[in-house]
């Protein structure tokens, strides 16, 4: 893997993430505007459920990447920037 291919692959995959983001961005907005509205509990919980599904996707997302990332860093034989175990506390920082 050459490094225009390493840098296309990870600007498409910030790109995913900022999508995922922007999403629930416009989520949380319509979960604020629910509650000012006055919208039934049961919709604005359905709602809030949404962005935080949505935030945790964006947030398995970056550990995934992060994941690739070190084991083409590794077979490329440098240093990866985070650790197994940062990797593996990034992960359960989800959970």
């Amino acid at each position: 893997m050459d490094v225009v291919s390493v840098v296309n692959g990870e600007a498409e995959s910030w790109a995913e993430v900022l999508n995922r983001l922007r999403r629930a961005q416009g989520q949380l907005a319509a979960v604020i505007t629910m509650i000012e509205a006055g919208r039934d509990r049961k919709d604005v919980v359905t709602q809030l459920a949404a962005v935080s599904h949505a935030l945790d996707r964006a947030g398995f997302k970056i550990v995934a990447e992060g994941i690739r990332q070190c084991l083409t860093e590794r077979q490329q034989g440098h240093v990866p920037p985070l650790s197994e175990a940062q990797l593996e506390k990034l992960f359960l920082s989800l959970a």
